[in-house]
């Protein structure tokens, strides 16, 4: 294995900058749909001004959050070339290591299960919407 092909810590962030790149344009997707939402609201209804105030705050805060998710996206990807420190074996062995990843992995295939479930019932959303929108 060429210096090139070598597998590095940073060419581990680089390829795991898809999750939060990924996370950040759901997240800024759902605050477009929400601010879409939002002008479909008669403001001169309380509940509806109520809903409005909610989600005008919901919008700002995730679109916060989606901006910040593609800073940090983009900062992974920029240690693609990050030179490869040492290593404490010992330390790499140690449980805490292993449950952290574990974790991590656990909590990707939640958030799979979930997504695939939410995406089953907006997929028939969507077929409603286009049979009274046309």
């Amino acid at each position: 294995m060429t210096k090139a092909e070598q597998q590095t810590c940073g060419k581990g962030l680089a390829e795991n900058s898809i999750l939060p790149a990924k996370l950040g344009e759901l997240i800024a997707a759902m605050a477009d749909n929400l601010a879409a939402h939002m002008k479909t609201l008669d403001l001169k209804d309380m509940n509806s001004m109520q809903e409005y105030e909610a989600y005008e705050s919901l919008v700002r805060g995730q679109r916060e959050v989606a901006g910040r998710l593609s800073a940090i996206a983009q900062e992974m990807t920029g240690y693609r070339d990050l030179l490869m420190g040492r290593h404490d074996e010992k330390a790499m062995t140690h449980p805490r290591v292993r449950e952290a990843f574990e974790k991590f992995v656990q909590h990707k295939q939640e958030l799979l299960a979930l997504l695939e479930q939410m995406a089953e019932r907006d997929q028939q959303l969507l077929e409603v919407m286009h049979l009274h929108i046309g």
